[in-house]
């Protein structure tokens, strides 16, 4: 028996409960927060569009700053908690979510919430990767150029709460493969590299010139 089976065996015999998003956590809208406000330095941010582009399952660090008096009517994000969108130009995108692990306080802005719980925060960010949680969402999708899951239909979706022991055992496991498929991704591009310069290195042939074939009949 695996540990994750023992384990479920032990704390939960009868199953998993599953619990609607908004009974274990408190969901915050974010508001504001333009790309023309970012700072060199000062609070951390997360700007929703950068969870599609630049984040993963979770962050220790943001690449965005804005100004102590800009943050203050922003969403505070405390280390825990959840940064999740609501709105993206396709269905496969919107809900991606970003657990947040720094050591300070940062904030976001609109087209995002912020899931606060007593959950594994990991636990919950790779459980918003999966099919079960992506055929919820697509039932309270709406919009068609622009689609959109609102807070108070992601307080709807039902997702399995096992003990916390539980959840620590999966994030461990799910953990080192996401280190493994890293390391996997950056052999393959070092391999793409090592390609592609010996592919342009094989194939790069100086055109001999009239006066150099002259030259080498010469000397034959």
């Amino acid at each position: 028996m695996s540990r994750i089976a023992q384990l479920i065996s032990e704390l939960c015999p009868d199953g998993v409960e599953f619990k609607a998003l908004g009974d274990i956590s408190e969901l915050v809208r974010g508001n504001g927060l333009p790309k023309s406000v970012f700072a060199e330095s000062g609070i951390g941010c997360i700007h929703y569009g950068q969870i599609y582009t630049y984040y993963g399952i979770w962050a220790t660090k943001t690449i965005s700053f804005v100004a102590p008096e800009t943050a203050k009517p922003l969403a505070k994000v405390d280390t825990g908690d959840i940064i999740i969108t609501n709105t993206s130009e396709n269905i496969e995108d919107v809900c991606k979510a970003v657990a947040w692990l720094g050591d300070s306080q940062i904030v976001t802005g609109g087209h995002a919430t912020v899931i606060k719980h007593q959950q594994d925060p990991k636990y919950l960010s790779y459980y918003f990767c999966t099919p079960e949680f992506f055929d919820q969402k697509r039932k309270y999708a709406t919009g068609t150029k622009v689609i959109d899951v609102s807070a108070k239909s992601l307080a709807k979706i039902r997702i399995p709460v096992p003990p916390l022991e539980v959840q620590y055992e999966i994030v461990k496991i799910l953990d080192t493969f996401t280190e493994l498929e890293a390391e996997l991704e950056a052999e393959l591009e070092a391999r793409r590299r090592q390609y592609k310069y010996y592919r342009d290195a094989l194939l790069a042939f100086n055109e001999r010139t009239d006066s150099a074939s002259k030259q080498a009949s010469k000397q034959l």
